[in-house]
């Protein structure tokens, strides 16, 4: 009887244990339900490509190909409020898209309708303005070059004279303003000869933003703004002087400043050198901001290719327009006693250093930085300021005083 006791017992022990595990089930089930359906789906994932693979006669290194390149192809997927955003990579695509053609049509359209490029240069007589420029593009693109019978006269105020040239190269247009600023910093008294060219820049902002604000816009706003300003320091060894700290100061908040070292050959290597640092100090503890600013940096890659060229900041050039032979080439240079200055030679001068920067590498970069930066600073504070209806927009009388009647304008097509 008692072996009878304890067997009845045992068994509704385990009744009651079985209840239990059958009253917890139902809480666990849809976990374990999901977890054993992803690994049906994996299992019967594997044996579809097995049967696949049976049917089409396929070995087994094969198919363990096949498989892993199945596993390869993985969809990120972002998960945003009432937006999901996947990103599939070149290797996941089932075959050639043609996505990439995108930078052929936008080559084709650009070269078809070209770009523009406006340049100023600063700085007072005799520093070699215009020959600079004519070196930087190879032509006669200068004021002083494209004026017939030209007389060098010191002019009695800042005067603004704008040249126009349609440059071609290789199929590619490019219409190059050329802005010169005869009479600054050639006076006795050199004060405010920086105004009438911080108002003819914001000139050009303010025709911009008339454009955008008309109800009908052109389909391409002509763009007139300075895109970069050079500016020609003597190269007299000592600091910047202080009309040099002043329009540095002014207009490097609204426009793209690269100082420059003007007839850099008249100094030794070393006299050089020290020139440079103490500029750079001078830049530094007066906060002048020059081309290319760190905080434009868009990627590591960018900022090593920038520190290299702030590096070199000053850049100390030559300029000539004349060929010489050396060693049986035909380079540009200034021929002395000496010898020649290779105006192209990096050893010689940094006149490379400034055209890459200028054309070959940071061309379109000071563009955005004119369009996004300094355009939008400007636009930003006018709109505030105005507090006005686009449709009452009207020319500011601070721009007006400068008049228009001291700038002179012509075109050319190279």
């Amino acid at each position: 009887m008692e072996e009878r006791q304890e067997k009845d017992r045992g068994i509704m022990g385990q009744v009651q244990e079985d209840e239990g595990k059958s009253q917890e089930q139902p809480a666990t089930m849809d976990t374990h339900n999901s977890i054993t359906d992803k690994e049906e789906n994996c299992v019967g994932g594997q044996t579809e490509m097995e049967e696949k693979g049976k049917e089409k006669g396929m070995e087994e290194g094969e198919m363990k190909k096949e498989m892993e390149l199945e596993a390869e192809v993985k969809v990120e997927c972002q998960s945003v409020p009432g937006l999901q955003v996947s990103f599939i990579r070149g290797t996941d695509l089932f075959g050639y898209v043609g996505i990439e053609a995108v930078l052929d049509q936008m080559r084709s359209k650009t070269m078809k309708a070209g770009f523009e490029f406006n340049i100023m240069v600063v700085g007072q007589s005799g520093l070699g303005k215009s020959t600079l420029v004519n070196t930087l593009f190879k032509s006669k693109v200068s004021r002083k070059s494209c004026t017939p019978n030209y007389e060098e006269k010191i002019s009695k105020t800042v005067k603004l004279h704008t040249v126009s040239h349609v440059i071609e190269e290789k199929g590619v247009k490019m219409k190059l303003t050329v802005i010169d600023t005869p009479g600054f910093g050639d006076q006795i008294n050199n004060e405010n000869c920086w105004e009438p060219i911080v108002k003819y820049v914001n000139e050009q902002y303010e025709k911009y933003l008339r454009e955008e604000l008309h109800v009908n816009r052109k389909r391409r706003i002509p763009d007139s703004r300075i895109h970069c300003c050079i500016y020609f320091l003597p190269a007299t060894g000592h600091r910047l002087r202080a009309i040099d700290v002043e329009f540095m100061k002014r207009l490097g908040k609204i426009v793209s400043i690269v100082p420059v070292i003007a007839k850099a050959d008249t100094l030794t290597i070393e006299e050089r050198k020290e020139f440079k640092e103490r500029i750079r100090q001078d830049l530094s503890a007066n906060g002048i901001c020059v081309y290319p600013q760190k905080e434009y940096d868009e990627d590591p890659e960018e900022r090593i290719l920038n520190d290299r060229i702030r590096e070199n900041i000053p850049f100390a050039v030559v300029g000539t327009d004349k060929e010489h032979q050396v060693n049986g080439n035909k380079v540009l240079g200034r021929k002395t006693k000496w010898g020649i200055i290779e105006v192209e030679n990096v050893g010689h001068c940094e006149f490379a250093c400034l055209r890459d920067l200028l054309i070959r590498s940071h061309l379109q970069d000071l563009k955005d930085v004119t369009h996004n930066i300094h355009y939008e600073t400007y636009r930003v504070r006018r709109l505030n300021e105005s507090n006005m209806n686009f449709g009452e927009l009207g020319q500011p009388t601070w721009l007006l005083d400068n008049g228009t009647a001291d700038k002179c304008e012509s075109e050319s097509h190279l």
